[in-house]
């Protein structure tokens, strides 16, 4: 990683530490308090053995010293607890943001771009890179603030008693830092090749995981299994590499803080030996500023010592911060321009197009110039092979891609609307709907609606749904994945949704495709209850949803080839070719 680019994502960091400011001010002042009462504890501690050992007074007169030392430490022992809750609520803050952050991101670039990553490298992002954060802010930031604080703090407290020891502190203290910025530079990239390395591994846990029934059917899963295996090992390679990094710089900072107080030892030593007769101004030197001395020093180090087996925390977040800062500034065509314009939705809706070009989530184009029109309370089937970009128009008309043209919902700009509330306008019944673990009750409401009793079975009864519902009950619990429901009983709970909805714009990406012929009927039935009030856009291969259809676009490869109704279009042209397919396949 380049060293531009590591000064950004520090700066990046730094300016997310803004809603925590109050806590982490708080945080310094209780740290420069405890380096207080630890000046004042080496004071009564050197003065006590000064007293005791030189002077020979008498115990009892010494005794408001114990007291004092006794006090220092439990009020420094109740400022670290504090400080470590308020570090603790920091670092969790923070990750909170950041979280509410990245799901914001996703939530505005919509499915068709997460799709375009495996679901394992966005729970990677999510958990484990947003964690690695989190030990930045509740140690490393502190860290690097009290690393100054205290040692300013004992160099004021040590200079008026012995300069030549303020001197050998103040000379020592810098080969701390300049070691672990060296050391720093080589932890980054480490630390980025770990997170990245984790990412592709998560990734491909989950989706082998996902896949498992075909892996197993297909004879693959000792492959796979290889696979993960020389994954997991590149995984454990990179996180020994970050800690050879981290434990290398904490022997090498101990080394140099070893010298440090070493060489102020020695000069103490030969000082009472009379070989050296500086440092005291002009007085000799007493058994309390050897004392004080040689105590605080160890305490000198030590801020900077914690901050060197903290600056591991600060590579790790550089490297998290890489892909969570890749993600949230990467430009996406959807973000930009106005989208705040309430739609004026009174009755039904109509859509019209003219030179409507869908756009990927990267801003290539998906299909050519469309030019058509759904009219109001229409009833309009879109057919067209795989990959003739029927499901691009459906995510354009939810709101999940860009384009270019133009695209009308009563006469205003679909990109101008406010996109969520234009989406409480749609109703959407897709081939595998989304039931998440959880209760019946529960997968009925997530459409944010506050339905009562009444409305919720008139729902299940229009979906045909009452035949299970009655017998397993709302409060019946499903699965992750929709387990515990068949395929036609998620479908039909699914319609049950779209009922709830009300929606004015009803679309239906094939939602019959892996239903059987009972379920298929149930499933139509419901779905001709929801069209009678709705613009209805149905991607079908149906013979018979054809034929009840107001009117049929035919796409291929990106073009609106054919627009007309069952009759005008079943003898000429794609739609012929088309029909007669579908009669062989049924054949």
């Amino acid at each position: 990683m380049q060293k531009s680019r590591q000064k950004y994502l520090f700066r990046w960091l730094k300016e997310q530490q803004t809603p925590i400011n109050p806590l982490f001010r708080l945080n310094i002042l209780l740290a420069a308090a405890s380096s207080l009462i630890l000046v004042a504890q080496t004071w009564l501690l050197a003065k006590l053995l000064h007293e005791l050992i030189m002077s020979d007074a008498d115990r009892n007169a010494l005794l408001p010293y114990f007291i004092g030392l006794m006090a220092g430490f439990g009020l420094r022992a109740l400022i670290l607890w504090q400080r470590e809750r308020i570090g603790f609520n920091c670092g969790r803050q923070l990750r909170n943001i950041l979280r509410r952050q990245i799901l914001a991101k996703i939530q505005r670039i919509g499915p068709a771009a997460v799709q375009n990553q495996p679901a394992g490298s966005w729970a990677s992002i999510m958990l484990e890179q947003v964690e690695n954060l989190h030990n930045f802010y509740a140690r490393y930031l502190p860290q690097q603030l009290l690393s100054v604080i205290t040692p300013l703090v004992i160099l004021i407290a040590v200079f008026p008693i012995n300069w030549a020891a303020g001197l050998i502190l103040m000379l020592t203290a810098p080969l701390v830092p300049i070691f672990m910025i060296l050391v720093g530079i080589a932890a980054a990239d480490s630390s980025q090749k770990n997170m990245a390395t984790l990412a592709r591994l998560s990734a491909q846990f989950l989706d082998r995981l996902s896949g498992l029934e075909t892996l197993r059917l297909f004879n693959q899963t000792e492959a796979q299994t290889r696979h993960i295996e020389k994954s997991t090992e590149d995984y454990r390679k990179t996180t020994m590499d970050v800690l050879k990094v981290a434990f290398l710089s904490s022997a090498v900072l101990e080394f140099f803080t070893a010298i440090s107080i070493a060489i102020m030892a020695v000069y103490f030593g030969f000082s009472f030996l009379g070989q050296m007769n500086f440092g005291s101004y002009g007085t000799s030197v007493t058994l309390f500023a050897g004392f004080f001395c040689l105590i605080l020093a160890p305490e000198f180090y030590q801020p900077l010592r914690d901050l060197g087996t903290y600056y591991h925390d600060r590579a790790a977040a550089i490297g998290a911060a890489d892909a969570i800062v890749d993600f949230l500034e990467q430009d996406s065509p959807l973000e930009q321009g106005g989208a705040e314009v309430p739609p004026t939705l009174q009755h039904h809706i109509e859509i019209k197009a003219e030179n409507l070009v869908v756009l990927s989530s990267q801003g290539s184009p998906l299909t050519k110039a469309l030019n058509f029109c759904l009219p109001a309370g229409s009833h309009t089937a879109l057919v067209g092979q795989s990959g003739a970009g029927k499901s691009s128009l459906i995510n354009l008309l939810l709101g999940f891609l860009p384009y270019q043209g133009s695209l009308k919902v009563n006469g205003e700009e679909l990109q101008q609307l406010n996109p969520e509330q234009w989406r409480r306008h749609i109703a959407w019944v897709g081939q595998n709907p989304l039931l998440l673990q959880g209760t019946i009750r529960d997968n009925l409401l997530l459409g944010d609606i506050n339905p009562d009793e009444e409305q919720i079975e008139q729902a299940l009864t229009r979906a045909n749904a009452r035949e299970f519902t009655d017998k397993l009950g709302l409060d019946y619990q499903i699965q992750e994945g929709g387990i515990g429901l068949s395929v036609g009983q998620a479908q039909r709970l699914a319609i049950a949704r779209a009922l709830l909805r009300n929606g004015r714009l009803l679309l239906l990406d094939e939602p019959t495709a892996s239903l059987d012929a009972r379920s298929e009927n149930q499933v139509l039935q419901a779905l001709n209850q929801i069209g009678e009030n709705s613009t209805t856009l149905m991607v079908t291969h149906r013979i018979e949803d054809l034929k009840h259809s107001d009117q049929i676009l035919v796409m291929r490869q990106g073009e609106i080839l054919q627009q007309g109704n069952f009759d005008q279009l079943k003898q000429q042209g794609f739609f012929a070719e088309l029909l007669a397919q579908r009669v062989q396949d049924i054949n």
